[in-house]
């Protein structure tokens, strides 16, 4: 007995995309759900197809990686030239004359630190900064709760003079 199902039903339904099934497979050769799915048992699909999916990634991420390989090689090409032009530059000019020379230096330290995984700037915050941040921005006093001044009552201590605490307190 002949198989309806032709051999290149498996490049059919990978083919399909990401909306395939054994439907719409079935569909496309006339024969029924139950045909194609004894059929991509027996020939392994689902591992067949797996196999196929892991080697395109594999595939896209070594190309990709190499495409930032690529860069990264273009970009510190390109930092030496400017580079050694600018070492060139702080060389042949007076001091008060070569600025460009100085910035062109300092853009090309920054950029090489970056490309190195260091940081280019300084970053980091000092408690004291963090702290008048918090402070700032967590300790408002609103408009209608204005602190205000009240006396405290004085109260006499155990030998009848008045303690040392303060004759006023702040209430909010």
């Amino acid at each position: 007995m002949k198989s309806r199902i032709p051999s290149d039903a498996f490049d059919h339904y990978v083919a399909q995309g990401v909306g395939r099934s054994y439907q719409a497979t079935a569909d496309h050769y006339g024969v029924s759900k139950c045909a194609i799915t004894k059929c991509a048992k027996r020939e392994n699909w689902v591992e067949r197809l797996a196999k196929i999916e892991a080697d395109a990634r594999a595939i896209s991420d070594r190309a990709l990686t190499e495409s930032i390989a690529e860069m990264q090689e273009r970009h510190a090409k390109t930092l030496k030239a400017i580079h050694a032009r600018s070492i060139e530059a702080l060389r042949a000019y007076p001091i008060d004359n070569c600025m460009d020379a100085v910035k062109a230096a300092e853009l090309v330290i920054r950029l090489e630190r970056l490309m190195a995984g260091e940081a280019s700037k300084r970053t980091a915050l000092s408690i004291e900064e963090i702290t008048r941040h918090e402070i700032r921005t967590l300790l408002r006093v609103e408009p209608s709760e204005q602190p205000r001044l009240v006396e405290a009552q004085v109260e006499s201590g155990p030998d009848g003079g008045v303690e040392d605490e303060a004759d006023h307190d702040l209430i909010e």
